[in-house]
C-alpha cells in the first residue's frame, strides 16, 4: 500500500506541469516516433558519454555514427569524438562531476547522477563509485529516510518492527539502509564492473511524449562506457534486486522473504522510473516558475544549434554542373 502511495504522489506532482512546460520552452519538435521499450526498437538519442580513460582502448563511435533514432541530440552542440587518453580528459571529468555534485532541486534535493552536457566524459569505476556514496551520505537521504519511516507507521506496515519511538527509528534505519544499498550496488559497483554509465542524461529536446517514454526507458536501459550504444540496464536492475534481498537481513522475519525483495527492488526501480522522469523536465519548470536556469544555458545553445541543422536541411542543394 505505502509503494503505492510513493507511485501516486509522484505521478500527482509530475503530471500537472510537464504537458505544458516542454511547449512553452520553445523546444523543437522531433519527427520520429517514439521509442518504445524493447531493445531491438528505435530508441532516443542521448548525449554519449566519451571514452572511459584507462578501461579500454576501444575508441568510441562519433554520436552521428550511432545516434539510434537518426537525429542529433538537442543537449549536445557537437559531435562527440574519442578523447585521448590524457591527464586532461580525466581533469574535465573531474570538472564535471563538480558541476554534478552542486545540482540540486530547489537548491535542496540533490541531483548528482543527472548530467545536462552532450560532452560527458565516461567516469571510472572509482569515480562512479565515489559520486554514488557522494550521494548516499547527502542529508537530504537521511532525512527522505525519516519521512518514509513515518510513512511505513502510519499506514501500518512493517509491524514486525513494533510501534512508538523505537519502532520509527527502526523503520528509518532500514529505510536509509534500502536507499544506501541501492545507491551504491547499482549505481557505484555494478556500474564500475560492467562498464555501465550510471547516469541520467537529459534529453532535453522533442515532443512531452517522447521525453517522457525516453525517461522511462532509462529504468531498463543505458548507455555502455566504452560504445555508446544502448543495452540493458543490469547494473540498475540487479542493484534493485540486490538491494531487495540484503533487506531481508534487516527487516523483521515476519516482514521478510522473496515478496520483501521482489516487492523492494521494483518500488525502488519505479521511484528511479519517477525520479528519472522529474529531472528530464525539471529545468523547463524551473526556468519557468522560478526563472533559474539549471542547466547553465545548455538548453538554450542546443535549441540553437537544433535551429541552425534545420534551417540548413531546408537550404535547396546547389545545382549539378
Amino acid at each position: 500500500m505505502q509503494s503505492a502511495l510513493r507511485l501516486i504522489l509522484c505521478g500527482a506532482l509530475l503530471s500537472a506541469p510537464l504537458a505544458t512546460v516542454a511547449q512553452q520552452e520553445g523546444q523543437v519538435p522531433r519527427t520520429s516516433s517514439a521509442p518504445t521499450m524493447g531493445l531491438d526498437r528505435s530508441l532516443p538519442d542521448a548525449p554519449l558519454p566519451q571514452v572511459s580513460i584507462g578501461e579500454t582502448s576501444e575508441a568510441a563511435l562519433p554520436r552521428g555514427d550511432f545516434d539510434i533514432t537518426g537525429q542529433s541530440s538537442s543537449s549536445s552542440q557537437q559531435p562527440s569524438m574519442p578523447q585521448p587518453q590524457s591527464d586532461d580528459a580525466r581533469k574535465k571529468a573531474q570538472q564535471q562531476i563538480n558541476e554534478q555534485e552542486h545540482q540540486r532541486v530547489l537548491g535542496i534535493i540533490p541531483a548528482f547522477n543527472t548530467s545536462y552536457r552532450g560532452d560527458a566524459v565516461s567516469l571510472t569505476g572509482k569515480e562512479k563509485i565515489s559520486l554514488a556514496f557522494r550521494s548516499a551520505v547527502d542529508p537530504i537521504t537521511f532525512a527522505t529516510a525519516f519521512v518514509v519511516a513515518g510513512l511505513h507507521e502510519g499506514l501500518d506496515d512493517d509491524p514486525g518492527f513494533g510501534w512508538g519511538t523505537e519502532g520509527y527509528f527502526k523503520r528509518s534505519g532500514a529505510a536509509y539502509l534500502d536507499a544506501f544499498d541501492g545507491t551504491m550496488i547499482g549505481n557505484g559497483f555494478l556500474p564500475a564492473l560492467l562498464h555501465q554509465d550510471p547516469r541520467y542524461f537529459r534529453l532535453g529536446h522533442g515532443s512531452t511524449k517522447h521525453r517522457l517514454l525516453y525517461a522511462m526507458a532509462s529504468a531498463v536501459i543505458c548507455k555502455h562506457d566504452n560504445s555508446g550504444k544502448w543495452e540493458p540496464n543490469y547494473s540498475n536492475i540487479a542493484g534493485n534486486i540486490v538491494s531487495g534481498a540484503l533487506s531481508n537481513y534487516y527487516y523483521p522475519s515476519s516482514d521478510s522473504g522473496i515478496g520483501q525483495t521482489i516487492g523492494n527492488g521494483m518500488t525502488v526501480t519505479a521511484e528511479g522510473t519517477a525520479g528519472s522522469i522529474f529531472q528530464e523536465f525539471w529545468p523547463d519548470i524551473s526556468r519557468k516558475w522560478f526563472h533559474k536556469d539549471p542547466t547553465r544555458g545548455l538548453d538554450a545553445q542546443a535549441r540553437e544549434a537544433d535551429e541552425g541543422k534545420k534551417k540548413k536541411e531546408k537550404q535547396p542543394l546547389p545545382p549539378e554542373k
